[in-house]
């Protein structure tokens, strides 16, 4: 790894441990055992790290999406798969989401990726849902406040269950991943064909 990625990963790590807001970039460089100075040559403050981190999140989101829109015929693994990779990738970036507010707030460039994000976001779940109708996972008939109504509820689920865990649920990371995974499929049962409900209730049914 290059210094500038041992940064990376490093502040990644006490961000999740400790808080983004209790971790400066100080902190970072005595835990890599190098100077403040050598730091600062790559990131001159640790918004700079942030705005890295988050871009690095979108990316591994794009990934994730990109490979289920690509494949023609859709099954419920495949949402179960993205789903639970979604919640993996979210949990590895945890420190964004449970300081969600304060990091939009404080980085302005941080804010408008992540409401473009949010846009386009929308525009492809509804692709990757209306695919799923047309391979007979979900029910043709759903209007469409209901499947509008759908992505929002996932959205909402999506950015605050790592909150919700911390605060509540208390859970280590793979019980968590496994649990909020089962909370957001929850969603799509009702909107399954019931072939399809008969396969969930099988699968995914504790």
């Amino acid at each position: 790894m290059t210094t500038k990625e041992k940064i990376l990963a490093k502040a990644l790590e006490l961000f999740n441990e400790k808080g983004y807001n209790n971790i400066t970039t100080r902190h970072i460089a005595a835990e890599l055992s190098i100077s403040p100075g050598n730091l600062h040559y790559h990131f001159k403050h640790s918004e700079d790290i942030i705005k890295i981190l988050f871009t690095e999140l979108i990316l591994k989101m794009d990934e994730l999406l990109d490979a289920i829109k690509n494949k023609e015929n859709k099954t419920l693994e495949d949402l179960y798969s993205l789903t639970s990779s979604t919640c993996e990738i979210f949990y590895h970036y945890r420190f964004i989401f449970i300081n969600l507010v304060d990091v939009l707030k404080k980085i302005p460039e941080v804010e408008a990726q992540y409401e473009g994000i949010n846009f386009s976001r929308r525009e492809e779940f509804q692709l990757i849902f209306s695919d799923l109708q047309k391979n007979n996972i979900l029910k043709k008939d759903i209007p469409d406040f209901i499947m509008q109504s759908l992505t929002e509820q996932i959205f909402i689920i999506a950015d605050n269950w790592l909150t919700h865990n911390r605060l509540i649920s208390k859970l280590n990371k793979k019980a968590a991943i496994q649990s909020y995974t089962l909370l957001l499929m929850n969603l799509f049962y009702p909107l399954l064909n019931k072939e399809q409900q008969k396969l969930y209730e099988q699968q995914y049914v504790r």
